[in-house]
């Protein structure tokens, strides 16, 4: 993947987690706040946990730090996996870990 392919897909992933937090904020009470500088998202629970995602950009990574631990995501062609664990998809680990921190179910999911 060119250099230029991995921003504009960081980016869209990127631009789906600030609109599933809008969502999630506009259609429940889970009350997610989400603050984008750069090339990273910093999501803060009202227990004041909070999920990093940042972007990678030598690498051609997407990081992800939780309370279960940091997570490095590669796009294969068709999603973003894990690279350290079990290859994980990105968008169904950042829901389970802000599930999880959240002490609720919560979605994220592509554009």
């Amino acid at each position: 993947m060119t250099d230029l392919e991995y921003l504009d897909r960081a980016e869209a992933l990127l631009k789906a987690v600030e609109a599933a937090c809008d969502r999630i904020n506009e259609n429940t009470d889970a009350d997610v706040d989400n603050q984008r500088v750069g090339g990273m998202i910093t999501l803060v629970f009202p227990n004041g946990s909070q999920i990093v995602v940042n972007l990678q950009k030598p690498l051609q990574e997407v990081w992800l730090a939780a309370k279960a631990g940091g997570f490095h995501y590669r796009f294969d062609g068709q999603a973003w996996r894990d690279t350290k664990g079990q290859g994980g998809e990105f968008f169904a680990d950042l829901g389970r870990y802000a599930s999880e921190q959240a002490g609720r179910p919560l979605a994220f999911a592509p554009l």
